[in-house]
């Protein structure tokens, strides 16, 4: 991969960081606040709703840099040893922990009678993207164990 593509990656991925830690610090709790002063009986669930957006915020920003060091070892070309299936792995369980989070969050406000269309439409989504990336990610790590296989082994013939 061309330097300037990893740079400039590695530039969005940290701006993305500070963009989500701004979110976690500043934008989650204003609106959690809104949401309490909009509908004073749903305030109880102003906290599990701060901790599992803040949850999901870092599922998000763990995976970027996870995603970060992924690009150095494919700068430094040693994407195919050993240590590139940690990040891997680590990537796959954020995105299902995720997507937990959100079907957990659609059955709390299912079950406290606040889903509303658009709640329902945009958790439905969250699901079925996190659930279809988990799948991703879980082939792309077959090709990635097959691909690490066939460099051993042309190594070996070399």
């Amino acid at each position: 991969m061309h330097r300037t593509a990893i740079v400039t990656l590695k530039t969005l991925i940290f701006v993305l960081i500070a963009l989500l830690l701004a979110c976690q610090i500043f934008v989650i709790p204003a609106v959690a606040q809104q949401m309490v002063e909009k509908s004073a009986e749903l305030g109880y669930l102003q906290v599990p709703g701060i901790v599992v957006t803040v949850g999901f915020v870092l599922c998000v920003q763990v995976a970027l840099v996870c995603v970060w060091r992924l690009l150095s070892l494919v700068r430094a070309s040693i994407l195919f040893r050993d240590n590139a299936f940690t990040y891997v792995n680590i990537i796959l369980g954020l995105v299902a922990l995720a997507t937990l989070l959100i079907l957990g969050s659609f059955i709390t406000l299912a079950v406290a009678g606040v889903a509303s269309p658009s709640v329902t439409m945009l958790c439905s989504l969250g699901i079925v993207v996190g659930s279809g990336l988990t799948l991703m990610i879980v082939v792309m790590r077959g090709l990635l164990r097959k691909a690490s296989e066939l460099e051993r082994d042309l190594s070996e013939v070399v």
